[in-house]
């Protein structure tokens, strides 16, 4: 597929929103590109709709009118709404995930403390990363989604990882982000995210080669639950991550190794 002005308007978004599914992308063959930018655009701008506004009713808009592009009652007027509106035709993606994706969102919406437990946090996890795996998949053409079950979890995993390095943000916003901040329950749930990932990676290696640029994008996710399951203190201290040259060789392999 060729890149519209609509993916071109998805890639811009994902790389100043998103840098390290930009970077993910841009590791994947070039005929990937347009339709996982569609969808992590989509993710991206559903991700914000808790965030850009302190008035609850206004942030459930923004998730309706993404719900109404989807059933397509709604005019695609977004400028990535075209390309999100052609990839789920030419696809055929998932209703139930697509919806499940934005039904997350709405958790966050007006509340200090959206988890109260373990359980509540990976459901959100598996509905919104694991959700989104999957239908990148399902979007490079690997089927349906009942035929890669580790994939909610390989995604789910990346999504930990990446909601542990949010953190820090999340408390200056004054929220409560996990169900238990101690550095021990911490260092369980790092533990468990890594479970699910050996879990995930191993369900995922029968995806088609053509849909493997999809799992790309949890690339950093066993470094990230590494750091945490060892020194949980980092989560607090912001200190989760890789150096620029672990981060892109990383990646590197990654893609090598397909996925």
């Amino acid at each position: 597929m060729s890149m519209t002005d609509s993916h071109i308007a998805c890639a811009t978004l994902v790389e100043k929103g998103d840098p390290d599914r930009f970077l993910a992308v841009m590791a994947a063959p070039p005929a990937a590109r347009p339709d996982l930018f569609a969808l992590y655009a989509f993710n991206l701008e559903i991700a914000r709709a808790p965030w850009v506004t302190k008035e609850p009713l206004l942030a459930q808009m923004r998730l309706q009118f993404w719900r109404d592009v989807l059933s397509g009652e709604g005019a695609p007027v977004h400028e990535i709404a075209p390309a999100l509106v052609t990839l789920q035709a030419e696809r055929g993606l998932d209703t139930a995930l697509l919806a499940a994706l934005i039904d997350a969102r709405e958790i966050e919406i007006g509340t200090k403390a959206p988890f109260e437990t373990t359980d509540a946090l990976w459901r959100y996890l598996e509905d919104s990363a694991g959700g989104l795996l999957t239908l990148a998949v399902q979007a490079l053409g690997g089927g349906a989604p009942a035929d890669w079950p580790g994939l909610r979890d390989l995604g789910a995993a990346q999504g930990l990882a990446n909601y542990l390095r949010a953190v820090p943000a999340l408390e200056q916003a004054g929220r409560l982000p996990l169900p238990d901040g101690r550095p021990q329950a911490v260092a369980e749930l790092a533990r468990d995210g890594l479970n699910r990932l050996k879990r995930g990676r191993a369900g995922a290696r029968s995806v088609p080669r053509p849909a493997r640029p999809a799992l790309l994008a949890a690339w950093q996710a066993g470094a990230l639950l590494t750091q945490a399951a060892r020194d949980p203190g980092r989560v607090a201290e912001g200190r989760l991550g890789q150096s620029e040259f672990r981060r892109r060789g990383s990646l590197l392999m990654r893609a090598l190794i397909g996925g």
